[in-house]
């Protein structure tokens, strides 16, 4: 028969695990998100393009904010504007920590979408958190396949009008530049604005 533990080292095995259990969060498994998840998945933020103001800006610019990037452009007749305007009702879910996030427009237009151009069409949606990227068309390729955006211009139209066809997802990167979530048109305002306010609360890894 086995002789019995003193009562003061059960007591100290049990504090013992309470505290492995709390560093491990084995109490408590992490919230599910509701965007899909792309953490380790996908590159940093990372590029080298023009902003709407005409000057350079890279990735890096963007640091110690929670940034949210679009791939679209400024003739687009429906999908980018119903996206900007469904991330404008997510930052005003979020409330004031919405100043710690940006809206990242990268044109896949660079033809037609000159700095002045994307300022005035990213203004008309909000002057104070989103700003709009373009760049050479080699540039733009270049971030577009670090990310994994397909992006095709149309035949033009007899009067020279084209359309772009592209993805239409919103990448959420954290406030470090990693990539973290990934947000599609099927994802409601209040889904991203909850996912997004986690990744501003959370601190960068």
């Amino acid at each position: 028969m086995h002789a019995s533990f003193p009562a003061f080292l059960v007591r100290r095995f049990i504090a013992g695990v309470l505290t492995v259990c709390a560093l491990a969060a084995c109490s408590k498994p992490a919230e599910p998100w509701h965007l899909t998840d792309v953490s380790g998945h996908l590159p940093d933020l990372d590029f080298s393009l023009v902003d709407d103001g005409g000057q350079p800006v890279t990735g890096e610019s963007f640091a110690g904010r929670t940034t949210l990037v679009y791939f679209g452009y400024t003739h687009c007749p429906d999908v980018c504007p119903e996206t900007m305007a469904r991330l404008m009702q997510v930052l005003e879910r979020v409330g004031p920590d919405a100043d710690k996030a940006r809206i990242v427009f990268i044109s896949v237009d660079p033809a037609r979408d000159t700095p002045a151009l994307l300022r005035s069409y990213v203004r008309a949606f909000d002057d104070k958190h989103a700003v709009g990227l373009t760049g050479t068309d080699r540039a733009i390729e270049r971030v577009a396949q670090r990310y994994r955006v397909a992006y095709q211009m149309e035949k033009r139209a007899p009067d020279g009008a084209y359309e772009v066809t592209h993805s239409s997802a919103v990448y959420i990167f954290d406030a470090a530049g990693h990539a973290r979530l990934l947000a599609t048109e099927q994802d409601s305002a209040d889904a991203i604005a909850t996912d997004l306010k986690r990744v501003i609360d959370a601190k960068a890894s």
